[in-house]
C-alpha cells in the first residue's frame, strides 16, 4: 500500500472560538511580564512501527493556547513585541505533501483562522527566533519533556549568543506548567460544553457495553462496542478502555481484555470519550447474567454509597480531599460491617486498614488530559475547589482472588463506580449521570437485551 499517514481534516470543527484561544495567551502573558519569552512546542508526530504512525493528537498545552492541530510547529508568545506578541511557526502549505496528506493550514490561515499576530514557516525557526528572543529575561517552557525541543532550544541560545556577541540573552528557564497548568484547572464554558459532549458519548458507550455484555462472550466483544459507539459520534477513546471480568477487575489498570465472560461475575468497564481534545472518564460495574449475588451487591451498595457521600463534598470551598475522606469513612465502616475487616470503622481508617481493598485515591482532575494538570495542594494544604473545576469520583473495593484471611464468597469481587463532577457556584453537576448506576436500574436495564 502506499506510505500511509492518516488523513487530517484542514482544522476541526472548533466549538471554542479563537478568540478564547487569544484570551488565554493574553492571560498567560500578562502573568509572565514583558521581560519573558513563552515556548509551546506542538506534539511530535510518533511511530507506531517502521512506516504507520498512531493517530495523531496535538499537546494539550499546545491546544489550550491555539487550537491548532498539526504537528511540527512552535508557539511563541512575546510580551509586548510590537509587531505582535503571539507568533506560530508552522508547515508552509505544500502541494505535493497534501497530495499523499491531505491539505494543511499554512502561515496565511494561522493568522487569518487562529489569531495569530505573525507566522512563519517552521522550516525558517532557528533563522528567526533566536532574534526574537534577544532582550528577554526569562524563557518559560516545557524543558525535560522532549529531548528534540531541548535540543533545538538550546541551538537557539548559542545561536542568539553568536549573533550579538554576548548580547542579553536569557538567563533564567522557568517551567512553564507553574503558569499555564494554574489556568486550565478552571474550565470557561465552553470548556464544560465539550466536557458534556465528551461525557455523553462516553456514556452511549458504557450503555452498549451493558447490552454487548453476556456470558460466554469475550471483554474484547465489549471493548468494541464501545469504541464503535464512540468512532459512530466522531469521537475517540480517551484512554484504552478497561473491560475486566470476574476477578480481572481485582487489577486497578487492567488492560489485556482477552477473557470470556462468565454468568455469575461481575464486569467492570472504565472508558471515556475524547471530544475535540476534552476528556471524559466512566466506570460501572455490572453483573454480566443480570443480578447481583447477595455478597456482589453487598459490596456494590458499600461503594455506591461512598461515591454518594463523596459527590457531596464535591462543592465550593470544601477541600479537594475532602471527597477521599468521605468515601474512605463509609467504605471502611461498610468492610467492617460484613466481616471483611476487623474492629471499628475509625480503627480501620486510623490505622490504613482500609488500603487492604481500597489501595487507590478517589478521583483526580479531569479536562484536556484524563489525569489533568494542576496541584492538588497549594502552601501545603489540600485545594479548595472552586466553580469550574471538573473532578472525578471513583470509589471501589477490591478482594483479590487469592486475599488471605476472607471468605471465598468474597474472593475475586472488584467494584468501581465513577463519575465526572463539574463545581459550580451553587454545589457540582454531575456530568455522566446518563448512566445508570443504582443497582435495580442497572438489573432492570441488563433484563431488557
Amino acid at each position: 500500500m502506499p506510505h500511509a499517514r492518516p488523513h487530517r481534516p484542514r482544522h476541526p470543527a472548533l466549538s471554542i472560538a479563537p478568540d478564547e484561544f487569544a484570551r488565554r495567551r493574553r492571560q498567560l502573558m500578562k502573568m509572565a511580564g514583558e521581560d519573558a519569552v513563552l515556548l509551546v512546542a506542538a506534539a511530535p508526530e510518533r511511530m507506531r512501527n517502521a512506516d504507520a504512525p498512531w493517530p495523531y493528537r496535538q499537546d494539550s498545552d499546545f491546544h489550550y493556547l491555539t487550537g491548532f492541530p498539526e504537528p511540527e510547529a512552535v508557539l511563541a508568545l512575546l510580551p509586548g513585541r510590537r509587531h505582535g506578541e503571539a507568533v506560530l511557526f508552522c508547515r508552509e502549505r505544500d502541494a505535493e505533501r497534501e497530495r499523499w496528506h491531505g491539505e494543511s493550514i499554512g502561515t496565511e490561515r494561522a493568522v487569518a483562522d487562529f489569531r495569530m499576530d505573525d507566522a512563519f514557516p517552521v522550516e525558517d525557526i532557528d533563522e528567526i527566533l533566536p532574534g526574537m528572543m534577544e532582550g528577554r529575561a526569562r524563557v518559560y517552557c516545557h524543558f525535560g519533556r522532549e529531548p528534540a525541543f531541548d535540543a533545538q532550544l538550546m541551538g537557539w541560545m548559542r545561536r542568539l549568543r553568536q549573533l550579538r556577541g554576548g548580547g542579553v540573552v536569557p538567563k533564567e528557564f522557568v517551567a512553564l506548567g507553574h503558569l499555564l497548568h494554574d489556568l486550565r484547572l478552571y474550565k470557561s464554558r465552553a470548556e464544560l460544553k465539550l466536557m458534556r459532549a465528551a461525557a455523553a458519548v462516553a456514556a452511549e458507550a458504557h450503555l452498549a457495553a451493558m447490552r454487548a455484555a453476556v456470558p460466554g462472550r469475550h471483554e474484547y466483544e465489549v471493548e468494541a462496542e464501545i469504541l464503535r459507539a464512540m468512532r459512530a459520534r466522531g469521537a475517540v477513546p480517551a484512554f484504552p478502555p478497561i473491560v475486566a471480568g470476574g476477578a480481572n477487575a481485582c487489577v486497578m489498570h487492567y488492560q489485556a481484555n482477552r477473557a470470556a465472560l462468565k454468568d455469575g461475575e461481575l464486569l467492570l468497564v472504565d472508558a471515556g470519550a475524547e471530544v475535540e481534545c476534552y476528556a471524559s472518564d466512566i466506570t460501572r460495574t455490572f453483573p454480566v447474567g443480570g443480578r447481583y449475588s447477595r455478597e456482589q451487591r453487598a459490596l456494590y451498595e458499600v461503594v455506591l454509597a461512598a461515591q454518594a457521600a463523596a459527590i457531596d463534598e464535591v462543592r465550593p470551598g470544601r477541600p479537594f480531599s475532602a471527597a477521599h475522606e468521605a468515601a474512605v469513612r463509609v467504605i471502611a465502616a461498610g468492610l467492617c460491617a460484613l466481616g471483611l475487616l476487623g474492629g471499628d470503622a475509625d480503627a480501620a481508617v486510623e490505622s490504613g486498614a482500609y488500603r487492604r481493598f481500597f489501595p487507590s485515591k478517589t478521583g483526580h482532575w479531569l479536562g484536556l488530559d484524563v489525569h489533568d494538570v494542576g496541584d492538588y495542594r497549594v502552601d501545603g494544604q489540600p485545594r479548595l475547589l472552586e466553580p469550574g473545576m471538573v473532578v472525578t469520583v471513583e470509589p471501589g473495593i477490591y478482594v483479590p482472588p487469592d486475599e488471605r484471611g476472607v471468605a471465598e464468597r468474597w474472593r475475586g469481587i472488584g467494584i468501581r463506580i465513577e463519575d465526572d463532577v463539574a463545581v459550580t457556584r451553587e454545589g457540582c453537576e454531575v456530568l455522566t449521570a446518563a448512566v445508570p448506576k443504582e443497582a435495580e436500574a442497572i438489573e432492570a436495564l441488563l433484563a431488557q437485551r
